[in-house]
């Protein structure tokens, strides 16, 4: 599998070679790094009306992507239990590998999060968790766009598009400023939103590893495994900060 990639993605930007993206993530940990003490001796932007918009253009990039994620899949009628990736030119399978590139290019654009987080002096937000996620979601996806751009991938594209309509709403919503609080009661159930996606995805990943589905068991298992961690990263999540937090 890994000896050749997708002709038909391996032109678009940023997937061919894994240089580019290898540098993008060695310079996002270095503004991770040195962006706290270069934030140090000034003060926190505001950044409200930029804040507003980021979020607003992510939520309706996340709502165009589901909708093409389920629309295509739909008119390709694929199968929830296997999919295999469909190589041909056809217009829904080029279609299907575009919504695929769009997503593993919304992870590169979401690595502003973090920057506009270190930008206003947040820096309780850059967790290992936000770090972890971020990162490790940009090689996650440039692997399934060069390699397996559609099958079985479209359905943690389809949940993930999904879940961040909800996500980015929220952050719009909160960048508002303090007078919006009294409705941002919902953070706890957008967490448990998250969660449980991720429960679906392992269940979704760990079911073509017991049954014969000509998608590549490794980018399953990598997924499962991958899932897994998010899993306990974000059940911890859940306990410090609703749990213990609240005690």
């Amino acid at each position: 599998l890994f000896s050749f990639s997708d002709p038909r993605t391996d032109p678009w930007p940023l997937v061919h070679s894994p240089f580019p993206v290898t540098l993008l993530f060695a310079f996002y940990l270095f503004v991770v790094a040195l962006g706290p003490f270069y934030m140090r001796q000034r003060k926190p932007l505001k950044l409200q009306g930029l804040l507003v918009a980021y979020n607003l253009a992510m939520m309706t990039l996340s709502s165009y992507m589901f909708y093409e994620f389920l629309v295509t899949s739909v008119l390709d009628n694929y199968s929830y239990l296997c999919q295999p990736v469909d190589y041909s030119r056809s217009e829904l399978g080029m279609r299907m590998a575009r919504v695929c590139w769009w997503f593993f290019f919304s992870k590169v654009i979401e690595l502003l999060d973090t920057v506009f987080f270190i930008l206003r002096k947040k820096q309780e937000q850059v967790t290992f968790l936000h770090v972890y996620h971020h990162g490790t979601m940009l090689f996650n996806w440039w692997s399934g766009v060069k390699y397996v751009p559609g099958g079985q991938a479209f359905f943690i594209g389809m949940l993930n598009s999904f879940v961040h309509i909800f996500m980015y709403g929220y952050y719009a919503l909160a960048s508002l400023g303090p007078q919006m609080h009294p409705y941002l009661w919902w953070k706890r159930y957008l967490t448990i939103m998250q969660l449980c996606q991720f429960v679906a995805i392992a269940a979704h990943s760990s079911y073509n590893l017991f049954t014969e589905c000509p998608f590549p068991d490794g980018f399953n298992a990598a997924v499962f495994l991958y899932i897994l961690s998010l899993i306990a990263l974000f059940l911890r999540f859940y306990y410090q900060t609703y749990i213990r937090g609240k005690q």
